[in-house]
This record gives C-alpha cells, sequence and structure tokens, in this order.
C-alpha cells in the first residue's frame, strides 16, 4: 500500500471519527453514514497534495510534545497572572520570527503549536520568506521580547529534530508552471 493511500485511508477514518462523535451514539449504521458522508467530503472538496519529506523522529516528537505543553501551562498561568493582578494591562504588540523550517507542512505545524500557547497568535505567514508574525500579549520589557524569541526558537529546533533532519531533507522540485 502507497504512502499516499495509506493517508487517504486515515483521512477517511478521522472523518468518520469526527461523525461518530458528533451523533455520540456507536452504531454500525453511524460507522457506514460516517464513511459514507467522510468519502462524500474527500470526493467534493479535495486537498491538495503536501509534499512530505524524510522521516518522523519520535524521540524528538515525544521532547517537542513536553516541551510545548511545559510552556503552553507556563503562559496560562502568565495571563492568568496578568488578568488578576492589580496594575494595567502588559504592553501587547506584533513581533516577526524568521524561521529556517524549509517544508510549508512543518511551518503550518510551527504555527499551531505558537497558537496553542496563550498570550500568543500567529497573524501572517509569510511562506516564501519563511517570516511568521505574531501577535505577543507581554512585549513590555526586553526580557519579555526575548523570553518570546527563545521559546520560538526552541520551538522551531524541536520541529526540525522532530520532521525535518537536513539528511532526510531531499525535497522534490516543484512541478513546471505551462503558460
Amino acid at each position: 500500500m502507497s504512502r499516499d493511500s495509506v493517508v487517504r485511508v486515515g483521512v477517511l477514518g478521522w472523518l468518520a471519527a469526527v461523525y461518530l462523535a458528533l451523533w455520540g451514539d456507536l452504531s454500525i449504521a453511524n460507522l457506514l453514514a460516517g464513511l459514507a458522508v467522510g468519502a462524500m467530503i474527500m470526493w467534493s472538496l479535495p486537498l491538495p497534495r503536501v509534499p512530505i519529506e524524510g522521516w518522523l523522529h519520535p524521540i524528538s516528537l515525544i521532547e517537542l510534545i513536553v516541551v510545548s505543553v511545559y510552556y503552553a501551562l507556563e503562559s496560562s498561568l502568565q495571563v492568568a497572572w496578568f488578568a488578576i493582578r492589580p496594575a494595567p494591562p502588559p504592553v501587547s504588540g506584533v513581533l516577526r520570527v524568521r524561521l529556517d523550517i524549509k517544508s510549508d507542512l512543518v511551518l503550518a505545524f510551527c504555527a499551531d503549536v505558537l497558537n496553542l500557547i496563550p498570550g500568543t497568535m500567529v497573524l501572517e505567514i509569510d511562506a516564501l520568506r519563511r517570516n511568521v508574525y505574531v501577535h505577543v500579549l507581554d512585549v513590555g520589557s526586553e526580557a519579555a521580547v526575548d523570553k518570546f524569541y527563545r521559546t520560538t526558537r526552541r520551538l522551531e529546533r524541536l520541529l526540525i529534530a522532530s520532521f525535518e533532519r537536513p539528511t532526510d531533507w531531499h525535497p522534490t522540485p516543484p512541478p513546471e508552471v505551462k503558460p
């Protein structure tokens, strides 16, 4: 079975699982209906093919998950403190981060991880220049800005180690566009 077929079966299974979760009743009829609805969605709304290069590195992925959860908890406590402290709200702003991530898929993962951290929101991704513009809740001090950049760099290193090590990266050339 090809990698493309495995991905399609996985997506169909996921759509059927979501259908079952929405109905809240596990039955053969709902499973068959979920598979039918999932197949109809996949046929009528096809997604563009995303090139996938390299191998998944489980140890780096586990570290990425642990670090992401830690940052999310730490940031949640910081946001809660900003909400209840007897002081004016923190100074917020938009920061630009230049990333060394090569894959568009991993770049999207990076944006997702940054969005999961409370107090940050990715506003724009410049895929051509590999810049991400992030709204940050606290940019009131040089230390807060440096902490954001250190956090982002660490997450970037873990994403690269998990999904696109340089030795595994052999991108296929983009298709030629004919006039």
